[in-house]
């Protein structure tokens, strides 16, 4: 393909990212990985033995991908910039996907968390990519904040509905047209993928 995608400085081949996690076995995970073409990995921080001390999905990831810490399973601004700092330590990366979740239940993001996380991420050289609600308040306030791109949800993380909202998404591309915006969560099947690109994402994350 010679349609590529740049984010913080870095050119990709491919505009998915692709995800470690409820793969049935880390050979199928490696197998996917390479059959989806994706360059870029997000990799959960409080899922992990980042000491590699036991055999985990690490060991089966292609050295060439782009490794994405993200802080899952984070429910506030602290604890989410604690595991970022251990992400960077551990795995020897300044990227940061950041997720900051406001409900148990549903997984759906603290917004306010989120901002106020990432702020004080990108003040320590975080390059930061938050995943949020599909606001287009808070999209502004997170790139003003200084990340490089906005991951507004489609659905709830592991739903697999598409894209819920289509007009946020709309609107959002409308009114930011220089921004790189990543549609991130609840999708499920290629279609969505292939809608979420047509509403005007430069990415998708799965």
């Amino acid at each position: 393909m010679s349609d590529t995608f740049t984010l913080a400085g870095k050119t990709f081949n491919s505009r998915l990212i692709i995800g470690t996690g409820k793969y049935r076995s880390y050979d199928e995970m490696q197998a996917a990985h390479k059959a989806s073409g994706a360059e870029m990995v997000t990799v959960a921080v409080n899922r992990v033995p980042l000491d590699r001390a036991t055999e985990s999905f690490l060991d089966y990831l292609d050295s060439s991908m782009q490794i994405l810490p993200n802080t899952a399973g984070c429910y506030d601004a602290e604890h989410a910039i604690r595991t970022a700092r251990l992400a960077r330590e551990a795995l020897e990366t300044d990227w940061i996907k950041l997720e900051v979740i406001g409900d148990p239940v549903t997984l759906l993001p603290d917004n306010e968390q989120t901002l106020e996380a990432a702020r004080i991420l990108i003040k320590e050289g975080f390059i930061v990519l938050p995943y949020f609600s599909d606001d287009l308040i808070m999209a502004k306030k997170l790139l003003d904040a200084g990340c490089p791109a906005v991951m507004p949800l489609a659905a709830p993380i592991g739903s697999g509905m598409g894209v819920q909202n289509p007009s946020n998404l709309r609107i959002m591309r409308e009114q930011l047209p220089d921004a790189t915006i990543i549609v991130d969560a609840g999708v499920g099947v290629p279609s969505d993928a292939a809608i979420a690109m047509e509403l005007g994402a430069d990415a998708i994350l799965m």
